[in-house]
């Protein structure tokens, strides 16, 4: 199927839906029900409730990480000027997703979204709503493959130009720290000067009980996940200018009245500018 908006061709529906695999648990859905969302299944709910029970303040941390991304696209595009964004690893649609935010302040403004799963697909059309003056994308792709991404994501946005790359809250998915590290490299790497990288990430720096969580969650055959120190999240941004006041607890980044949870919260991120 031909999409008008995107210019690329999509799996139908139903043959999406066949892959949705509702035997396990997976994150993007799990964190779509802790922020409220409608697009899960109840293995989804029942994996979200049973974190919750072990580490209660799970749903303060989905929020702050909901907020950090809210502000930090607000800065790029109010502040920072940027006219351009790659998130990848985007999840489900919910409030105040990139587009968003971003075409209230620059309705020019070009989104290129990024995931692979199947779910997601079903509901990119949600994500294409866009301004008529901007552009509004979205990509099957894989955070794990970022030549691909980025060659995709070519045909949208315009890589001569600055760009503010999107990672909230994914990069967990890929387990080994120096892999990890490479993909931020690579997709840094392809941007142009002036660039932005906005990233954030959960630690266990806080609380106990948000490791024991995630270990339990990672046992149930999901796609496992792995919390990072806020060293190693803020080794993500080596080679980068990190925007004040640098890596720091999701609440405590520019905060505005919006922030509603602990300032001393599981979910660390910053935004770095590329020279």
């Amino acid at each position: 199927m031909e999409s008008p908006t995107t210019g690329r061709h999509e799996a139908g529906e139903a043959d999406v839906q066949q892959k949705i695999d509702t035997s396990v648990p997976h994150s993007a859905r799990i964190w779509n029900y802790w922020l409220g969302g409608k697009d899960n299944f109840a293995v989804d709910r029942e994996a979200g409730d049973q974190y919750r029970q072990v580490f209660p303040g799970v749903v303060d941390v989905a929020r702050a990480s909901r907020q950090f991304l809210v502000r930090s696209i607000m800065f790029l595009a109010a502040d920072a000027g940027i006219r351009q964004f790659l998130d990848v690893g985007t999840g489900l649609p919910t409030a105040n997703n990139t587009h968003e935010v971003a075409q209230r302040i620059a309705p020019d403004a070009r989104i290129v979204y990024v995931d692979s799963d199947p779910l997601v697909l079903v509901h990119a059309r949600a994500l294409l709503v866009g301004t008529a003056e901007g552009r509004t994308a979205y990509i099957d792709g894989d955070l794990h493959d970022p030549a691909a991404v980025i060659a995709e994501a070519g045909k949208t946005l315009d890589f001569a130009q600055p760009i503010g790359l999107i990672l909230s809250g994914v990069m967990g998915h890929v387990p080994d720290y120096e892999a990890a590290r490479s993909v931020t490299r690579q997709l840094v790497a392809a941007l142009p000067s002036g660039s932005y990288l906005s990233l954030n990430d959960g630690t266990s720096l806080i609380s106990a009980e948000m490791q024991q969580a995630q270990d339990d969650y990672n046992d149930t055959g999901a796609t496992p996940y792995t919390l990072r120190s806020p060293d190693e999240i803020a080794g993500f941004f080596d080679g980068l200018e990190l925007v004040e006041p640098g890596v720091v607890p999701c609440p405590q980044w520019r905060p505005d009245d919006a922030v509603d949870t602990p300032a001393d919260i599981d979910a660390f991120g910053g935004v770095g500018r590329k020279r």
